[in-house]
C-alpha cells in the first residue's frame, strides 16, 4: 500500500491515532491552525480526521486536491458539503454506531427525570424545601412514545424502551425501517398517539426548524419532548410558546438552537435573549451541554469506528 498522509485536526481518543500508526498510514496532526491555513496545505493529504471545528465547504475541498476520504469522529455530516465531496470521489466517513448506546441512555435519563421531577426536587431538598405533593410525578407505563428519526439513535432509543409497558412509534422518511422495538406510522398517526416526542434526525434543509408552532400545535395530546438530534432543528421562541400554554409538558434538551457549529461554546451574545432564559429557569425544562454521545465508552467506540472504516476503505 501506499503511504497514506492522514492529518488530525481535532484531538480524539488515542487508539486512533495509535492504530492508524501500525497499519501503515503517515498520521500528523494540527488542533490550532485556522481554516485557511489547513487549507493552504491540505493538497500534502490523502485524508482528514475531525469532529467540528470548521466547516469543511467547497473552497476547502477544491483545496484538498488528494484528499481521499473525510473522517467526522461523530454522528452528523452537516459540516460537510457532502455533495460536493462525493462528487470529487471523496469518501464520507461518520461514526453513528460508535455513541448511539450513549444517546439512547442519555434519552431515557431526561425523560425519567422529567416524569418524575428529579432535577427539580433534588434543587429544592438542597436548599432546605420538603415538597412532596408539588413534585409528585408521572408513570412512563401505559405512554405512547414517538421517536421521529429511527436510524442509529432513534433505534436505540426504542432498544432502551424494551423493559417498559409503552408502545413505541417512529417516524422516518425512510421507509421500512420499523422493527421489534418500534412500528413505524405515518406522522400524522404519531402526533394523534404520541405522550413523548423523541428528535432523533440529522440536521438538513429538511429538518431546519422542523419543530415549529404548526408542527407543535397537530398534536393531539400534550406531550414531552426530547431533543438529542440538533438544537437548529427546534424553534426556541416556538417551544418556549408551548410550555407556556402547556402544549409541551416539559423538555429535555441536550442541544440548542444557539450553539456554534463546533458544538463547544453557546454563552455568547447570541444565546443572551428572553426564550432562553424562560428554559434556563424552567422547572420542566431539562438541559445538557450536547453530551447526549459524550461518554468515556463512546470516546473510545467513535475512534474505533473511524479505524475500523478507514480500513475498509483500504480493503485492510
Amino acid at each position: 500500500m501506499k503511504t497514506i498522509k492522514i492529518l488530525h485536526i481535532d484531538n480524539n481518543h488515542p487508539i486512533l491515532w495509535n492504530q492508524l500508526d501500525k497499519l501503515g498510514f503517515q498520521n500528523e496532526a494540527d488542533f490550532k491552525s485556522s481554516k485557511e491555513e489547513i487549507e493552504a496545505k491540505i493538497e500534502n493529504y490523502n485524508g482528514i480526521v475531525i469532529r467540528s471545528r470548521f466547516k469543511i465547504d467547497r473552497t476547502f475541498i477544491d483545496k484538498a486536491k488528494n484528499l481521499e476520504f473525510i473522517a467526522r469522529v461523530g454522528a452528523g455530516l452537516e459540516s460537510i458539503d457532502c455533495d460536493y465531496a462525493l462528487s470529487k470521489n471523496i469518501h464520507l466517513i461518520a461514526a453513528p454506531e460508535g455513541n448511539r448506546n450513549a444517546v439512547g441512555e442519555h434519552a431515557l435519563g431526561m425523560l425519567l427525570s422529567l416524569f418524575n421531577n428529579l432535577n427539580k426536587a433534588d434543587k429544592e431538598v438542597k436548599k432546605g424545601i420538603w415538597q412532596r405533593e408539588a413534585n409528585r410525578g408521572y408513570e412512563l407505563d401505559g405512554k405512547t412514545v414517538g421517536i421521529i428519526g429511527y436510524g442509529n439513535m432513534g433505534k436505540a432509543f426504542a432498544k432502551k424502551l424494551r423493559g417498559f409497558d409503552v408502545e413505541v412509534l417512529c417516524y422516518d422518511i425512510l421507509p421500512n425501517v420499523g422493527d421489534e422495538n418500534a412500528k413505524q406510522v405515518s406522522l400524522s398517526e404519531l402526533q394523534l398517539k404520541a405522550d413523548v416526542l423523541s428528535l432523533h434526525v440529522p440536521w438538513t434543509t429538511e429538518t431546519d426548524k422542523m419543530i415549529n408552532s404548526e408542527f407543535i400545535n397537530q398534536f393531539e395530546k400534550p406531550f414531552w419532548l426530547l431533543n438529542l438530534a440538533r438544537g437548529k432543528c427546534v424553534v426556541t421562541k416556538d417551544l418556549v410558546s408551548a410550555l407556556k400554554n402547556k402544549k409541551i409538558v416539559g423538555a429535555g434538551l441536550d442541544v440548542l438552537e444557539y450553539e456554534k457549529l463546533s458544538f463547544e461554546n453557546l454563552f455568547d451574545e447570541h444565546s443572551k435573549n428572553e426564550d432562553f432564559e424562560y428554559l434556563r429557569n424552567c422547572d420542566h425544562v431539562i438541559l445538557t451541554p450536547h453530551i447526549g454521545g459524550w461518554t468515556f465508552e463512546s470516546h473510545k467506540k467513535l475512534a474505533q469506528t473511524i479505524v475500523d472504516k478507514i480500513k475498509v476503505l483500504y480493503n485492510l
